[in-house]
Parts: structure tokens; C-alpha cells; sequence
């Protein structure tokens, strides 16, 4: 569902060309630093990566146990993989914001929002 929340999360969004940083502006740099630095947060949370990786073995478990190659057991056997594939998508984006953050080095700043 679509509340307040997840309206402010869109419009604050890290929306920065991140293709060329050393043509960010000061607030841009300030605000992919920002964003990498929740993102590292996210990755060195334990309880954050033992759910992951529960989900990855429920979903591993469940593929497993389709022994079937009828187009119902294939079709699942995709969805399932598109699952596994895009927690692994969502964990290489962080890696990647850490990344960026780390390539434009550290700073205390805060980042202004954006209009």
C-alpha cells in the first residue's frame, strides 16, 4: 500500500547521475555519501542478513523439492529463481552505494533535501 511514507521515501529518492561523480555538485556528492552510508548500515546489520539468508534457504528448500518437469513445476522453478536473483539485485545495489560512497571518500555532512 502507497501511504505518507513510502510517498516521501519516492520523493527523496537518489535520483543523482552517477555515471560521471566528478561532475557532482556538492550536495549531490553529499547526498550519495549519505545514501551510502545507510546502505552500509544495512549490510553490517546481522539480524538484517540471518533474515536474508533464512528467506534464500526457504526459497533454496522449496526449489529443491520440485521434482516434477511439467510446465506448471517449470514455471514455478523460474519464479523462484527471479526471487533468488532479485534479493541478490537489492543486496549488489547496496554494495554498490558503498562502493560510490567510498570512491567520493567520507565526510560528516548531512545531505539538504533536494527540491
Amino acid at each position: 500500500m502507497i501511504n505518507e511514507e513510502t510517498t516521501e521515501f519516492y520523493n527523496n529518492r537518489l535520483t543523482v547521475d552517477l555515471s560521471n561523480i566528478k561532475k557532482l555538485t556538492a550536495s549531490q556528492a553529499d547526498r550519495v555519501r549519505h545514501y551510502g552510508s545507510q546502505a552500509e548500515a544495512l549490510l553490517k546489520n546481522r539480524d538484517l542478513a540471518m533474515f536474508i539468508h533464512h528467506w534464500k534457504f526457504e526459497v533454496n528448500d522449496v526449489l529443491a523439492n520440485i521434482r516434477g518437469h511439467t510446465p506448471d513445476d517449470n514455471a514455478q522453478r523460474v519464479a523462484l529463481c527471479n526471487e533468488l536473483v532479485g534479493i541478490d539485485s537489492f543486496i549488489t545495489s547496496l554494495k554498490r552505494a558503498v562502493y560510490l560512497k567510498s570512491k567520493l571518500g567520507n565526510t560528516n555532512e548531512v545531505p539538504e533535501q533536494l527540491d
